[in-house]
């Protein structure tokens, strides 16, 4: 079977909202009123920390699909303050979502238990305030979310091949801006910054899903003891490690890029890598240079830059059954799915979603039961389904 990204098709049901006059689309789905429809119509639990987790109206996987969503909306009406990554969240709401994430992970691992039937992933894409609400491809709901999704290995195979130039598909391999010109910097930093015990790098060949071909060039790790692992708190705290420096990193690189020898920034986590792998370091000094003289002659490429971190974070398994974690920077429009190579075309169809949903609001059904029984929220009646 010829390897590459595939492009699959999704049905959904067209959401009834009406945007008001005068508001742009974008802007729109900031809005509380688009956030008490999403939980009104598509809520399945929430905790009293206002996590929320929730049907995908507009889905991935017709097989399984649900997030968490760190609804903040209520209590921070302004979209750019909200928390939009996890080192912005309190200790007990990170604790919360981390044992919610173990069980929705443990469903999909006992549900799904064969690799090569299912591809399961779940991860998190930042929806950063790095863009003025009216630039074209902002993120919609600017909070913390992760993404719980369940592709059935059948239909990707049978899915046609997507273009591999698919702008969206080029954010993790050679075309990005990290990969093509600080591959080597990039994971020395990786290697002299994190302290992990439970995750090990992982070499290309062991991250990639062997249909797509995906991830490209990524710096990945591959969980020591598999689902066992995910159980241990220290797994979920070297996860965190794994944003931090690639935080820092970012945070670094643009630093440089806006300003010619910029000191070290006073707040990253790794101080002594930063400064003695990274601003010593020629290819990523020349890399901020190259980005910097571009930003000053090309107004439109300097208003496509996003200054603050932008990452997508999954965890997923590959067809070895072995559990993987990668990080890559985030670009305009690209769906976290993609870092795997699969493109959602997602298509209006009522009557086609009507066929598939039954099985879906069952098993998002069965997760929420969990939940409820870890005391990890209570249930949201809608008018798809009731409260318990």
């Amino acid at each position: 079977m010829r390897k590459g990204p595939r492009e699959i098709i999704t049905p959904f049901r067209p959401i009834p909202l009406e945007i008001p006059e005068g508001m742009k689309p974008n802007e729109f789905f900031n809005s509380t009123e688009n956030l008490d429809d999403l939980a009104n119509n598509n809520g399945l639990l929430v905790t009293p920390e206002n996590l929320l987790l929730y049907r995908k109206a507009l889905g991935h996987s017709k097989e399984f699909d649900c997030s968490i969503l760190y609804n903040t909306s209520k209590l921070i009406l302004n979209p750019l303050g909200r928390p939009v990554r996890r080192t912005q969240v309190a200790e007990n709401v990170k604790h919360e979502w981390n044992r919610m994430n173990r069980i929705i992970i443990d469903y999909m691992l006992e549900s799904w238990p064969d690799p090569e039937d299912a591809l399961i992933l779940a991860g998190e894409a930042s929806l950063d305030a790095t863009w003025p609400l009216t630039s074209p491809g902002v993120p919609s709901i600017r909070m913390l979310h992760n993404h719980f999704i369940v592709f059935p290995m059948t239909e990707l195979r049978e899915a046609k091949l997507a273009d591999p130039a698919n702008p969206n598909l080029t954010d993790g391999g050679q075309h990005s801006l990290f990969q093509a010109y600080m591959r080597d910097v990039y994971r020395e930093f990786f290697e002299r910054a994190l302290d992990l015990k439970i995750l090990k790098s992982a070499s290309d060949a062991d991250a990639c899903i062997r249909l797509t071909g995906y991830p490209q060039g990524l710096p990945s790790w591959e969980v020591t003891g598999g689902a066992d692992a995910l159980r241990d708190l220290h797994f979920w705290k070297e996860y965190d490690e794994v944003l931090k420096g690639f935080i820092d990193f970012y945070r670094t690189f643009f630093s440089q890029v806006s300003t010619h020898n910029a000191p070290i920034l006073p707040d990253v986590h790794f101080p002594e890598e930063v400064e003695d792998v990274l601003l010593f370091d020629n290819d990523f000094m020349r890399t901020a240079k190259k980005v910097r003289d571009h930003c000053i002659a090309d107004a439109k490429y300097a208003n496509a830059i996003r200054w603050q971190p932008a990452f997508k974070q999954i965890l997923y398994r590959n067809e070895e059954g072995k559990l993987i974690v990668t990080i890559s920077q985030n670009s305009i429009g690209n769906a976290i799915t993609e870092l795997l190579g699969v493109v959602v075309n997602r298509i209006p169809d009522e009557e086609a979603y009507a066929r598939c949903e039954p099985a879906l609001i069952s098993r998002l059904m069965e997760v929420r039961r969990r939940l409820v029984e870890a005391d990890l929220g209570e249930g949201i009646a809608t008018t798809g389904w009731g409260k318990e």
